[in-house]
């Protein structure tokens, strides 16, 4: 077969850089083929022919010359973990460290079991005083007391004349040797100058007695002289006076009205005193608790 003078086809796509192989030997010069007519005008130029079929492979070359190191690949994943070694011995205890700082206070624990009682502690001091509180409701009515006012009574007098004839000397009693009204039985006379107070409470006394002279009159009860209850007057010959309340504390007390020791003067009872009819003088006693 003859060779084609066939136009060139246009170039084939740049194929992949093969591995460098070894350089072949120079191949023969191959002989000129015939000349052509006469050199005709440039045709304009055709259309790129089809690819030609590649050529077959050409010997492997030799290997060439190693290359420089390319750059160092990126690192691979890691491997699995191998599996675990045996434990080693124990080393010896290392020097204590320094301590940590104090960790956060932990959650507070289950409350333990009740402890024993312990002993009662001293008393403290009164605290100050709470506000008043409401009114209570109104409690049932007590049982009635006993019947207030006077318990009993007694009055006794003396008229002059005939009564008192004789003055009444420093410390001598004044006679009333008459019974007026009386209620009970707690008040009596035990002489005509000396009173009994049988039962032990409150007595109102009262007396009015005329005397001539300036003087004073007081009341005893069993001899004793009850200071608060001295009455006088200074001048004239008006009546003296008297009112107080008398307690005792024992049952069957003695009571006088008496010219008190330690005055200079006798006292006449003044007989007839403003008119013609007996002037009386009276010890009116009154029990009221």
């Amino acid at each position: 077969m003859g060779r084609c003078h066939c136009p060139p086809g246009p170039p084939g796509p740049e194929g992949p850089e093969g591995p460098r192989g070894l350089q072949g030997p120079a191949g023969a010069t191959g002989a000129a083929g015939p000349s052509g007519g006469a050199t005709g005008a440039t045709g304009a130029t055709g259309a790129a022919g089809a690819a030609g079929p590649a050529g077959p492979a050409g010997a492997t070359g030799a290997t060439g010359a190693a290359g420089a190191a390319g750059p160092a690949g990126a690192t691979g994943a890691a491997g699995a973990a191998g599996p675990a070694g045996a434990t080693g011995a124990t080393g010896a205890a290392g020097a204590a460290g320094p301590a940590g700082a104090t960790g956060a206070t932990g959650a507070a624990g289950a409350a333990g079991p009740a402890g024993a009682t312990g002993a009662t502690g001293a008393a403290g001091a009164a605290g100050a005083a709470g506000p008043a509180g409401a009114t209570g409701a109104t409690g049932a009515a007590g049982a009635t007391g006993a019947t207030g006012g006077v318990l009993s009574f007694a009055d006794f007098f003396a008229l002059m004349p005939p009564n008192n004839a004789a003055t009444v000397g420093v410390g001598t009693d004044v006679s009333f040797p008459q019974d007026g009204p009386t209620s009970g039985t707690t008040i009596t006379r035990t002489g005509p100058s000396s009173f009994n107070l049988g039962a032990i409470g409150t007595y109102q006394i009262l007396f009015q007695v005329s005397i001539t002279e300036a003087g004073q009159l007081i009341l005893t009860i069993n001899g004793a002289d009850l200071a608060y209850t001295v009455v006088g007057r200074a001048t004239g010959t008006s009546q003296i006076v008297g009112m107080a309340l008398v307690q005792t504390t024992v049952i069957n007390s003695i009571l006088t009205v008496r010219n008190p020791a330690g005055n200079s003067t006798a006292l006449t009872i003044t007989p007839l005193a403003g008119g013609t009819r007996p002037v009386s003088a009276h010890l009116v006693i009154t029990q009221i608790a």
